[in-house]
């Protein structure tokens, strides 16, 4: 049995309540929710299976790197965040085994970034808990609901994931 929600309260300038209609903002809302309820749920379960220092900015770095951002500042151009953030990331991740820096091959002066083992380990490991969350919401609102739900975002948002500059665009200041 699904429910929901058509209205809601808010106050308005003159401080009364007045019952309102949804707004897009509910709707910007909503689907937040979904993504950090998601994400929490990932988290912590990642958590159980021993990545309990992983966090949701260290999957966009750590597939960054995978797919070529091998230093700093192309780690950080990719995720639309400084050098210095991107600094700090890459020591967390190397400090906890995720990445490493490695000799280039083509300058011995310059040291690369690489995913190492534990660091593939931890995307496949978050990637079947993400499969296992989307079959918990599918047996929570029935097969047909989330294929529907599915195909409809697929339809407004288009089919690309979300791009690895989410971080930076997250935090960006407008002002």
């Amino acid at each position: 049995m699904s429910s929901r929600i058509d209205n809601y309260v808010v106050f308005v300038e003159d401080r009364t309540l007045r019952t309102m209609s949804r707004s897009g903002a509910d709707l910007a809302l909503l689907l937040l929710g979904g993504f950090r309820t998601l994400v929490d749920a990932a988290q912590a379960e990642l958590a159980k299976r021993g990545h309990a220092d992983v966090r949701p900015v260290h999957d966009f770095a750590i597939r960054a790197i995978a797919a070529g951002a091998d230093s700093a500042s192309e780690l950080g151009r990719r995720m639309a965040v400084s050098k210095q953030a991107a600094a700090k990331t890459i020591a967390v991740l190397q400090e906890r085994g995720y990445v490493a820096r490695e000799p280039d091959p083509a300058d011995a002066r310059r040291k690369r970034l690489q995913v190492t083992d534990r660091g593939f380990e931890m995307l496949r490991t978050g990637e079947a808990v993400f499969d296992e969350l989307r079959e918990e919401w599918r047996r929570r609102i029935g097969a047909a609901q989330l294929d529907e739900l599915e195909a409809r975002l697929t339809e407004l948002v288009g089919k690309d994931p979300v791009r690895l500059d989410a971080p930076g665009w997250v935090a960006r200041d407008l002002g």
